[in-house]
């Protein structure tokens, strides 16, 4: 008997040297490309089987699962949630603004691209002083900052040809929230009054968003009579209710009031334009997103090609230390600098200028510059794009699927808070300022600390650049993940950090969006990270490698869906930093 236990004792190092090795084996901080057996954490609060919404305002989410639940595709609830984001969520939500849209149905994969252009009288040069001195002021606030409005124009060329309902039927809950009002959220009240002097500078601003000079306060109901007039137009002349006529009329004055530059003839002459969407597969996952003049999808499938070979620490696992969390976020942020200086120089409206799209997404281009990373953090200075031969809080996003597998994500904006603060007297809607997306001078930087080049130059009809990067993932040919957020230049990295904790680290999709974030955008030099996003351990570690780190307050508010097809049960989640809404049935 003893003989028999000393013989079980003398095995028990072998078993654990035996475990230690398999667990080795298996552990994907050593670069193994052994697949861990662990599938996606489907799990989540909410969660549906027959459609789910995710957007950044509640009246918007229970309008867009309505309109499913009465047999609307997911095209019918999108272009109905646009138009009560211009209601409900005026912060960004717009008619007077633009966006993108990606639509997966049985039959494709495409992306609508409704971005404001340059108005007709736009000249290279038109934020410059006299010396050639950049004048943020304006390209960032009043009639100036406004391009010409594509929201509506690109959500009813896509319920036209996408969607299965009539313009009426989809624009009624909108009109409805204008015309009887709706009760303020305590955070909508704070934003209300946060820009209460901004909207004071705007005699046409201060009728709609103050209380006649007054303030509002949660509870109280928010009527917006002209609003609600101009989406009445919209409803019974379509485009032509807002590009035309009454409307157009109205905005041209206001123009000309202002100092402003668009005119009807802008309005007239704007088309949305249907293009094909960035693709790329990581690590067995298909992912479609928006392409130029959107750099969010080329800079999202570029981060994630640099980063598909690292090993992804197991923080759950016996074997995790701060130097492997330290070594993979410090790949992140080197591949971080790379994505934001070429999309400093190569980026822009493809109507105007050669992207090379396949060059930039390709995978040998990523070997190439994961090489040139080592074990130090590189000067953002010492970066340069790739050469190649010649050729905001201030946005929202809402995610739809329905029971059929359509996919449809969209990101809309105004650029700024309330975009330009003017809104358009008589009509009851906001101007955007994305003029301030361009480039108005080489090496400036706009509000978001964004740079750019000849490419992304002001020129009339020009679409400017944009950061929105709204995503559908496919699994082996089915649905798996919708996802976008607002956020300037963060957003690029917000979606691409939703993508991995999902893919990557296993999380549920409610921790994969509301985990503390981190970004560096190549300029300026430092990393940006929420409270909570790096143990101290490991900023320590990442100071050492010679990265400059910086806290800021919150970012991004990312709204995704996640698809168990298997099982068909759908889960969605509205980010912790706003107040939306995900909704299921």
């Amino acid at each position: 008997m003893i003989r028999k236990n000393l013989g079980f004792l003398v095995s028990i190092p072998l078993i654990l040297l035996f475990l230690y090795y398999a667990s080795k084996i298996n552990n994907p901080l050593n670069g193994s490309t052994t697949k861990s057996k662990e599938s996606v954490n489907f799990s989540g609060k909410v969660s549906g089987n027959n459609g789910m919404i995710s957007s950044a305002s509640r009246f918007a989410s229970q309008v867009g699962i309505e309109i499913l639940q009465k047999g609307g595709n997911a095209v019918d609830a999108a272009v109905a949630m646009g138009f009560v984001l211009a209601v409900t969520y005026p912060q960004a939500g717009n008619i007077g603004g633009g966006g993108f849209m990606v639509i997966r149905n049985k039959d494709t994969i495409t992306s609508i691209d409704y971005r404001e252009k340059a108005p007709l009288a736009s000249t290279r040069n038109m934020f410059l002083d006299a010396a050639g001195n950049f004048i943020p002021e304006k390209s960032q606030e009043g009639h100036l900052s406004a391009g010409v409005p594509g929201s509506v124009a690109g959500l009813l060329y896509a319920l036209e040809k996408y969607g299965t309902m009539k313009k009426e039927e989809v624009l009624a809950p909108a009109i409805e929230f204008a015309e009887n009002g709706f009760e303020i959220e305590s955070r909508f009240a704070e934003s209300l009054n946060g820009t209460y002097d901004y909207f004071n500078q705007f005699p046409s601003t201060k009728k709609v968003f103050t209380k006649s000079g007054l303030k509002y306060s949660a509870g109280e109901k928010f009527i917006q009579k002209d609003l609600a007039n101009t989406l009445k137009l919209i409803s019974v002349h379509g485009r032509d209710g807002f590009y035309a006529g009454i409307t157009a009329d109205l905005i041209e004055k206001e123009m000309q009031l202002g100092g402003g530059i668009i005119s009807k003839q802008d309005l007239l002459s704007y088309n949305p334009v249907e293009r094909q969407v960035v693709r790329a597969n990581y690590k067995g996952y298909d992912v479609y997103s928006m392409g130029p003049p959107s750099s969010g999808g080329i800079a999202l499938v570029q981060l994630l090609n640099l980063t598909e070979n690292e090993p992804v620490p197991d923080r759950s696992s016996v074997y995790y230390g701060v130097k492997d969390y330290s070594n993979y976020l410090h790949v992140v942020f080197e591949s971080m600098k790379r994505v934001y200086a070429d999309r400093s120089e190569h980026l822009g409206d493809p109507d105007y200028w050669r992207v090379p799209v396949k060059e930039l997404i390709s995978k040998d281009y990523a070997l190439q510059r994961r090489k040139e990373i080592g074990e130090n953090s590189t000067l953002s200075g010492d970066i340069k794009p790739g050469i190649f031969k010649k050729e905001s809080d201030q946005t929202t996003h809402y995610s739809v699927i329905d029971k059929d597998g359509n996919m449809v994500s969209v990101t809309t904006t105004l650029n700024n808070t309330y975009g330009s603060g003017v809104v358009v007297d008589g009509a009851g809607f906001l101007l955007n300022d994305e003029m301030d997306d361009f480039a108005s001078k080489t090496g400036e930087p706009n509000m978001f600390g964004l740079v750019g080049n000849e490419a992304n130059a002001i020129e009339p009809n020009k679409r400017m650049l944009s950061s929105m990067t709204p995503t559908i993932i496919l699994k082996d040919g089915n649905p798996f993940m919708i996802v976008g957020s607002p956020g300037g230049g963060r957003i690029i990295t917000s979606v691409f950090q939703a993508i991995v904790n999902v893919i990557d680290f296993k999380m549920s999709l409610d921790s994969a969006i509301d985990k503390p974030r981190y970004h560096h955008q190549w300029l300026p030099e430092y990393v940006q990270y929420e409270n909570g996003a790096i143990d101290d351990e490991v900023l320590a570690k990442l100071r050492e490698k010679g990265h400059e780190m910086k806290e800021i307050s919150d970012f991004g508010r990312v709204e995704g869906i996640l698809i168990d097809w298997k099982n068909h049960v759908y889960f969605g989640h509205s980010d912790r930093r706003g107040y939306g809404l995900a909704i299921g049935f």
